[in-house]
């Protein structure tokens, strides 16, 4: 079994997927909506690349988090709680506070919410997408999303082979370091060049691009991508209709108010969290299934003592 079977969804599940939830958590301003958005994006990162992720997210994200919220008060001063007074005598508010924490929060929520859409949607499935639409942009969108972990690979493979003719950067002193830092980005930059060269080079010669040029795909829409799509827009479209109707509503400047909680409001907050824990529910239900079609080990000892 997949470790992520939201990944094998057709294509389009998963792009509509990730443009609801992005989208929705960058438009909508209500607290409540960010903490479910973060738990799931934060639970499905993990999901999807495990002590990797966990380690991002406390050595990267966790400082990232702390800095965003402290920028916000130091320079806005708006709201009309005022707390005490900074040194350089502008005020600081409880608002500027509050939506310094929020837009922290929501930082990391869509850099996490990235990580997982550049795991799950990959090269082919953008050439898949736009192939025939934007060729040469989903060309360019493919080449980009391999590009980091191929050159951090690269990166691991030149700097081994300098450092058996010790030109490593930790030979040496700090200029000589520097200079051999310098040698392998030079090299890297020169290899990412040339491969980008013949990737479009190779692309060109198979007829990429071409009108009437047809593919071999391995993508099939059937009917659980039937069921998915259908949620997708089901939720996706209820969340809309409710945050144009202003049930969604929060705002944190010059004052904190929001809309009033009622039964119209929790049926959003349980389609948004419905929303977004989707590929985790999807996970969940495939791992029960696989263990339940797996054989018992107890239950084949009893049948061979049975037997005996």
């Amino acid at each position: 079994m997949s470790k992520d079977a939201f990944s094998g969804y057709h294509p389009t599940v998963n792009m509509l997927y990730f443009t609801l939830v992005i989208g929705l958590t960058m438009c909508l301003n209500h607290p409540v909506c960010l903490a479910m958005s973060l738990l799931c994006a934060l639970t499905y990162s993990i999901d999807l690349k495990g002590k990797k992720a966990v380690r991002f997210n406390l050595i990267f994200m966790l400082p990232l988090l702390v800095m965003t919220a402290l920028i916000n008060p130091a320079f806005s001063h708006q709201g009309v709680t005022i707390l005490t007074y900074l040194p350089s005598g502008n005020p600081l508010t409880l608002e500027s506070i509050l939506y310094g924490i929020f837009a922290a929060f929501l930082l990391i929520t869509v850099i996490a919410w990235f990580s997982c859409f550049n795991a799950v949607m990959t090269g082919d499935k953008f050439v898949y997408l736009f192939g025939r639409i934007i060729p040469a942009l989903s060309l360019i969108l493919s080449m980009s999303l391999r590009l980091a972990p191929r050159f951090t690979a690269q990166t691991k493979v030149i700097s081994n082979a300098q450092k058996c003719v010790g030109r490593d950067v930790s030979n040496g002193g700090i200029f000589k370091r520097a200079r051999h830092g310098i040698k392998i980005l030079s090299v890297l930059v020169t290899w990412t060049l040339e491969n980008a060269i013949d990737t479009a080079d190779s692309m060109k010669s198979r007829g990429y691009g071409l009108p009437g040029r047809t593919a071999f795909s391995i993508y099939r829409f059937d009917r659980r991508d039937k069921k998915a799509l259908l949620f997708l827009l089901l939720c996706g479209g209820g969340i809309i209709t409710g945050a144009v109707f202003g049930k969604l509503k929060f705002v944190y400047m010059p004052i904190v108010s929001g809309a009033a909680f009622d039964i119209g409001q929790a049926v959003l907050f349980a389609l948004y969290l419905a929303l977004c824990a989707m590929p985790m529910i999807i996970n969940g239900r495939e791992r029960v299934k696989w263990k339940k079609i797996q054989p018992c080990p107890e239950r084949g000892r009893r049948l061979l003592t049975s037997k005996d």
